[in-house]
């Protein structure tokens, strides 16, 4: 079913390219645009965890370098039944994580400095455990194809402002400039489809996979605040990476990828009462260090 959807999601956002492309190229621009989302899409799946990780600089770690936050990731992936990702830590204040890679295969999992050093432990194993839901559910490779293809649309909409075709009927004219400046909104409008709904099934598999769903609900509760007020590096300079986020950041709950906080925290509370775990004190925003977890040491 997955698979059905991603083939169903990425036909759509190639024919809204395409019909970007005619409109402001006609036939050669549509079938420019055609030809430009087929190489995107075949790129994008073969290359999507290189494109994100190297978008954030990030530094892949392993048992040496980062023994217990490496550790703590192989203890979930086995946990999942999962094969061990590659393992990243990305230099950015902003507290934030997420995965990449076209199947669990070929995963990579990437927290930033500031998650790791705001969360405690426990926390920080339910961020993980949230990613590694993603790979197991397989939402990795649609969620970077949708932002690189989104990404495109938007920058062909901004191109088109200027050097839109079609002649010198001024309807055509107007259409073109309405397909410009819509086109960004449809795509974001197909991303809020995908995402929310997904956000919640990793949720679950979080709680699943740690058995402490108000881990991951404690989490939250720090982590929404400080992540969505502060853009990461990546994202101020592609906004389209931002779906990719356990906590989407600079967008507003219209347009955001992601359901309500507030919304993922009452979800989690109902998933702990329904496996009879106790409620944390901890549900507030403010940042509580812990020095049982050192994911930068260097042993």
């Amino acid at each position: 079913m997955n698979g059905l959807k991603t083939t169903m999601l990425l036909a759509a956002l190639t024919a809204l390219f395409m019909a970007l492309g005619y409109t402001l190229g006609r036939q050669s621009g549509m079938l420019i645009a055609f030809l430009v989302a087929i190489g995107m899409n075949i790129f994008t799946y073969w290359n999507a965890d290189k494109i994100v990780l190297k978008m954030h600089n990030a530094r892949e770690v392993d048992a040496a370098s980062a023994p217990d936050f490496y550790g703590m990731v192989q203890q979930l992936a086995t946990r999942g039944g999962l094969p061990m990702p590659r393992v990243y830590i990305v230099e950015d204040p902003n507290p934030n994580a997420f995965a990449t890679g076209r199947n669990p295969e070929h995963a990579a999992v990437a927290a930033t400095t500031g998650l790791l050093s705001m969360l405690s432990r426990d926390e920080v194993a339910a961020v993980m455990a949230h990613e590694l839901a993603h790979v197991k559910n397989r939402d990795t490779l649609i969620m970077t194809m949708v932002a690189t293809i989104a990404g495109a649309i938007s920058m062909l909409a901004n191109f088109g402002l200027f050097f839109r075709g079609g002649g010198d009927n001024r309807g055509a004219g107007i259409a073109s400039i309405l397909a410009v400046l819509v086109a960004p909104f449809a795509a974001m409008i197909v991303q809020m489809a995908i995402s929310r709904t997904r956000e919640f099934g990793a949720d679950a598999g979080s709680a699943q996979m740690t058995g402490d769903p108000m881990a991951l609900a404690s989490a939250l509760a720090k982590i929404a605040g400080p992540a969505a007020s502060r853009p990461t590096e990546a994202e101020r300079s592609n906004p389209a990476v931002a779906q990719l986020y356990i906590v989407p950041t600079g967008v507003s709950e219209l347009f955001s990828t992601h359901p309500a906080t507030e919304n993922r925290i009452a979800a989690l509370q109902d998933i702990a009462a329904q496996m009879g775990a106790e409620p944390r004190a901890a549900m507030d925003s403010k940042p509580r260090p812990s020095s049982a977890l050192n994911p930068l040491r260097r042993d």
